[in-house]
């Protein structure tokens, strides 16, 4: 999957003729069919091919890169990264689950970053699961997304076909997942909380409203379970029912109850107690749990756990004592 954003000497012009000059050795035909199967969708929404690009529109693909790399006319390039750091939770002959740690991309923005897809390939490249010439025809990668300083589990596809099953379970939301948080403030009771979401580009923040003043708000749900609390913290197990753009943080800062850590959406003076005891640079954020149920790729109901990363661990211990890592 890749995420293109419109610039301004790009926006003007139908979404069709635009991947018209991006797939230059795409037909028409294809094009056209990738988006009516939403392989292809412009602002998280399914188009037809004639909405005029605006600044900051983002479109995004999900095909596999070789795919990608064919239609562009590109060969597939790779540099490998020597002793690779990564943690795989599982594997199997068509995907693998990582525990991303915080502070790593998912993918890169640049060519000079180095991120869990470049993790994932050199160790795939390290252990003869794949080879070099291989990346021409196909390239692993991963098929969704964490913020830069959220960890947790993260899937990647080794096979086609676990690249392209994955992909859509995600973009279908059919598998269950599950995130650990703490906040801010008691909560001793199960919520689903209701609103709708709009990304602003120049603060690179989203806005949640109650009820949206225009059709460019998407709606969403997020529930959550309090796992356990104090009078002050609460760790809370969240399930995106609708999966947006930094939506659990944004979403429960603005239910009064931000992400410890959380310098974007967070208390700051909460934020400043945690980094000034703990050395906390981070929002305690942690994809915790996802549950895959796919006949195709043999699994049913698979359910695959990654530990929160240490200073989660000792800090919910500190504060709440109890120990997320039994």
């Amino acid at each position: 999957m890749i995420e293109l954003k419109i610039n301004n000497n790009e926006a003007g012009q139908r979404l069709d003729k635009y991947l018209f000059k991006y797939f230059k050795e795409a037909k028409a035909s294809f094009i056209y069919k990738m988006l009516r199967k939403k392989n292809i969708v412009l602002n998280g929404k399914k188009s037809d091919g004639k909405d005029k690009l605006n600044q900051g529109d983002i479109v995004k693909v999900f095909m596999a890169d070789e795919t990608i790399a064919k239609f562009r006319g590109e060969s597939v390039k790779f540099k490998t990264v020597k002793n690779p750091r990564i943690n795989i939770v599982y594997m199997d002959d068509n995907i693998a689950l990582i525990n991303k740690e915080a502070g790593i991309l998912s993918q890169k923005a640049s060519d000079s970053d180095i991120s869990v897809n470049e993790l994932f390939i050199s160790y795939l490249l390290n252990n003869k699961i794949i080879t070099m010439e291989s990346l021409n025809t196909f390239k692993p990668s991963i098929v969704n997304r964490l913020d830069r300083n959220t960890s947790g589990l993260i899937c990647a596809g080794i096979s086609l076909k676990g690249s392209q099953i994955m992909s859509e379970m995600f973009r279908d939301r059919t598998i269950d997942k599950y995130y650990l948080c703490l906040v801010k403030g008691k909560i001793t009771e199960e919520q689903e909380i209701k609103g709708y979401l709009k990304k602003v580009e120049s603060t690179n923040k989203v806005e949640i409203l109650d009820i949206p003043k225009d059709d460019s708000y998407s709606y969403i749900e997020t529930k959550y379970i309090p796992v356990c609390s104090s009078d002050e913290y609460t760790l809370l197990k969240v399930k995106l029912v609708t999966g947006k753009t930094h939506q659990i943080r944004a979403h429960l800062a603005y239910n009064n109850h931000p992400l410890v850590g959380d310098t974007k959406y967070g208390d700051k003076k909460c934020n400043a107690f945690f980094k000034e005891k703990y050395k906390l640079k981070h929002q305690l954020l942690h994809s915790y749990n996802m549950i895959i149920n796919s006949e195709k790729l043999g699994l049913k109901n698979k359910n695959i756990i990654a530990e929160v990363p240490k200073i989660f661990d000792i800090i919910v211990y500190s504060e709440l004592n109890y120990k997320i890592n039994k």
